[in-house]
């Protein structure tokens, strides 16, 4: 199926943008600004109601996108929240 096309259930599929290899999903970026306060897998899991299994394989795609490699790159990586300082 190519991008844009619509799915038999009505949906749109996302178009995907070459120039922006780091968007991360919703869920992505939760996970990364949870981890970024320092939550542990096992926390951000009981919080999301996911396991700690599937937010380390998110943090590894985060990872990936942001061209970083461990939750340390993390600060410098994202942008600061609104309303956080």
């Amino acid at each position: 199926m190519r991008h844009g096309r619509v799915r038999p259930t009505g949906e749109t599929v996302r178009k995907r943008r070459d120039d922006i290899g780091n968007d991360l999903t919703p869920q992505e970026e939760q996970i990364a600004y949870l981890a970024l306060e320092g939550r542990t897998a096992h926390e951000i899991g009981a919080q999301l109601f996911i396991s700690s299994r599937t937010v380390e394989w998110h943090l590894r795609k985060v990872f990936s996108k942001l061209a970083i490699t461990s939750r340390r790159g993390l600060r410098e990586a994202l942008p600061d929240r609104p309303g956080r300082s």
